[in-house]
């Protein structure tokens, strides 16, 4: 695999948060928490765990900023690739504890106020919107990743790729779709 290189702004940025600059935290949160926060309650559709995730991931970075590579990709990827496992993680361990607890019945979830329907819908457009936009091969694999909620093990094995191959093209689709929607946004 072909190493992608950071912006060279998310380089600073992650220097700065290894330096322990509690204002470079402040502006990666800044720029990334809506992205973080909307992935998080696509996946699990509760917007109370989806701050927790969000809150999360920002602790994760914080305490532990040698973890991202930035020769490996932009710091965008990688939080919203966290987001999205630790969503994941939430939403299976959630249906095993449902189906543990209540056996095999339905499951209805409260319903949401009029306005917050219309918003998530709104922005639910905007992405799939976006999702056709990209070519075959990403679109194919952020459907089966985000939407799917499969593994980038599943999704290179239904997509007949290697893991890391599902893995590249995840992270350039979720790439390609962040600049999509804020052109859009502009």
């Amino acid at each position: 695999m072909v190493p992608v290189e950071a912006p060279y702004d998310d380089r600073l940025l992650h220097q700065r948060v290894v330096g322990g600059d509690d204002s470079a935290l402040g502006e990666v949160y800044d720029r990334f928490a809506a992205l973080i926060y909307g992935l998080a309650v696509r996946v699990t559709r509760d917007r109370v765990v989806a701050e927790d995730i969000t809150q999360e991931v920002f602790l994760i970075f914080w305490e532990r900023p040698l973890a991202y590579d930035p020769d490996r990709g932009s710091l965008r990827a990688w939080l919203a690739t966290i987001a999205h496992r630790r969503a994941v993680d939430h939403v299976r361990t959630e249906e095993r504890r449902r189906v543990s607890t209540l056996g095999p019945r339905l499951f209805e979830p409260a319903p949401e106020r009029l306005e917050d329907g219309v918003l998530a819908a709104d922005e639910a457009e905007r992405v799939r919107q976006a999702v056709t936009k990209l070519p075959d091969t990403l679109r194919e694999a952020v459907q089966l990743a985000y939407f799917g909620g499969r593994t980038y093990r599943q999704v290179g094995e239904e997509l007949g790729v290697p893991e890391g191959t599902a893995k590249s093209r995840i992270r350039m689709a979720l790439r390609k779709l962040a600049e999509e929607l804020a052109e859009e946004e502009v």
